[in-house]
């Protein structure tokens, strides 16, 4: 069995737009933001996740009546011509430059029987609730307007086609306001669309980066769909979904880390004393301290960083799991000494993209925040499809990837 990565027929902005529709996804502003953007342009795709704000008649998130007002928001920019659909099946080449990392990248569909069939590897739980929500909203509004994020072993082929097509004239090349410049190029040659969907069918795997929700959701959705037909020959809309397909040297994994509210009582001396006899701790006279390798783990408390190198008595080399640096911090710190056992529900732990790097850290630790700040070393590529491929689950907030993807640049249909 090998990768299905197919192109498609994608609703795109006109040209003259795509600066104004692209946006970040939803949850990446703050309610005022939100209005701001909003009000000042009426070609943002948030006013189709949003439609709210238009006719200013609330709706509950979620509910099928929202839903419907999101449908046909998304249904007056394609009447509007805000929207253009390309007329025959596309790849998509997708590039993104954020402070001098370059990501290129194909975005395109790929198969719900790939989820299921394990082709598609996964490292995430996800929860059942948010499959729901999402399922639903795939039913009704019927699009997918953010891509999942894959990566695949490097393939010299697709490498070489993205380079030759990256020398030539794009079709949009526009800098969002938060500094990050996104290229894209249409694959409409069928020599080329043909060439690319050969090498994509010569990849045993994919893994997942980020978008194990939609992946899931998407899935539901088509399983829906195919227990309510009497008869459907794999080809419909519904057995696929929207991806971007990052070769792994295109993919940035940054750490993801975590603060603790309070000291569950505990001096921070004492809780050094509590974790000597797993970690050699030293005290580090920088400004800034971040872990320089797997097993070493910072620590930020009382205006001082430290190092925390595991024991490697204390974990499992061999074990995915065991020796993962977030499962190492969970079992033998937080714990034990902040007794926070569940990531997921815990009120009293936070956590830190590494984008925002260890200044942010500090930051909620001196501004009272947070008690005290760790600081993971980043889990590696090799780290991230050990655990895939031996059918493991990475703790949550294990990993934050880059790129990230606007929603409303390239969107997939699912209306037949």
């Amino acid at each position: 069995v090998m990768a299905k990565v197919i192109p498609f027929k994608a609703i795109r902005p006109e040209n003259d737009k795509v600066h104004l529709v692209a946006s970040r996804s939803v949850d990446g502003y703050n309610s005022a933001e939100l209005r701001d953007k909003l009000a000042g342009n009426p070609y943002s795709f948030l006013h189709v996740i949003n439609p709210d704000f238009e006719d200013g008649i609330k709706t509950k998130p979620g509910s099928k009546e929202r839903l419907h007002k999101v449908k046909n928001h998304f249904k007056k920019f394609v009447r509007e011509k805000i929207f253009l659909r390309d007329d025959s099946p596309c790849y998509y080449l997708y590039r993104q430059v954020k402070e001098g990392n370059e990501f290129i990248g194909i975005i395109a569909c790929t198969s719900i029987d790939d989820y299921m069939s394990g082709v598609i590897k996964i490292h995430e739980q996800t929860l059942t609730t948010r499959e729901e929500k999402l399922k639903d909203y795939l039913e009704v509004c019927e699009f997918n307007a953010e891509p999942v994020l894959f990566c695949y072993p490097n393939d010299e082929v697709i490498d070489t086609v993205s380079e030759e097509i990256a020398a030539t004239r794009p079709d949009y090349d526009f800098t969002t306001t938060d500094k990050v410049r996104h290229t894209v190029w249409v694959i409409s040659s069928r020599k080329t669309v043909k060439q690319i969907a050969e090498r994509f069918t010569a990849i045993p795997n994919i893994y997942i980066a980020d978008g194990h929700h939609r992946s899931a959701s998407a899935t539901l959705l088509g399983k829906l769909r195919r227990s309510t037909r009497k008869s459907y020959t794999g080809e419909e809309a519904f057995n696929y979904y929207l991806g971007v397909f990052f070769p792994e040297t295109h993919l940035k994994i940054y750490d993801y880390n975590r603060v603790v509210k309070d000291l569950n009582g505990l001096s921070v001396g004492q809780i050094i004393q509590q974790l000597k006899s797993n970690f050699t701790i030293e005290e580090v006279n920088v400004a800034d301290f971040k872990p320089t390798k797997k097993h070493e783990i910072s620590m930020y408390a009382d205006n001082k960083w430290y190092s925390l190198k595991a024991k490697d008595t204390i974990y499992n080399a061999k074990d995915p799991i065991d020796s993962l640096d977030a499962a190492i911090l969970t079992k033998y710190i937080l714990s034990p000494v902040f007794d926070i056992h569940d990531l997921k529900t815990d009120k009293r732990i936070g956590f830190i993209p590494g984008v925002r790097g260890s200044k942010e850290l500090k930051k909620q630790v001196d501004e009272g925040k947070a008690a005290i700040a760790f600081g993971l070393y980043p889990v590696t590529m090799e780290h991230l499809k050990w655990i895939a491929d031996t059918n493991n689950i990475m703790p949550p907030k294990s990993t934050w990837v880059e790129p990230k993807m606007r929603s409303g640049l390239l969107i997939y249909s699912l209306e037949e």
